[in-house]
């Protein structure tokens, strides 16, 4: 009987991961992309304030898990309303990228590096757009209370 290669697993785990994120498109991409920049970008800055903290570093890669797991569940919110699109999943990677984007940005300031406009305002429409979405829930939220 043939043993299960290490890349037989990979690869699934992979195709797994892939169909549960609603597909390895051009969005998802970017979030990915902004999420690791994003995770080396905040540890280069920790090292460079001297308050590298193996804790705080576990816990960011926690909370891009958990960012994963809401694009999952955007995903099955887009087959529960019968979406033909990824309307939710876009909307909620769209989200993450101006979050992360942020963050990004931010750090990269915190290194010392001038960011230009063009790329740091664009990124900021997404995080205010995402913001003002959060801000109308609470006030709905407050008027049925």
């Amino acid at each position: 009987m043939k043993e299960i290669s290490f890349n037989s697993v990979v690869s699934l785990f992979g195709t797994f991961v892939t169909y549960w994120l609603g597909g390895w498109d051009q969005a998802l991409k970017f979030l990915v992309a902004f999420m690791v920049i994003d995770y080396i970008t905040g540890v280069l800055v920790a090292i460079k304030k001297k308050k590298l903290n193996s804790d705080i570093m576990f816990w960011g890669g926690i909370r891009k898990a958990v960012i994963l797991i809401v694009i999952a569940i955007a995903v099955m919110l887009d087959t529960l309303v019968g979406n033909d699109q990824p309307l939710i999943r876009t909307l909620a990677i769209m989200y993450y990228v101006g979050r992360e984007g942020l963050s990004t940005i931010e750090n990269i300031g915190a290194l010392g590096v001038k960011i230009p406009s063009f790329i740091s305002e664009p990124v900021s429409k997404l995080s205010k757009v995402g913001e003002e979405e959060n801000e109308i829930e609470k006030k709905e939220k407050s008027k049925k209370n």
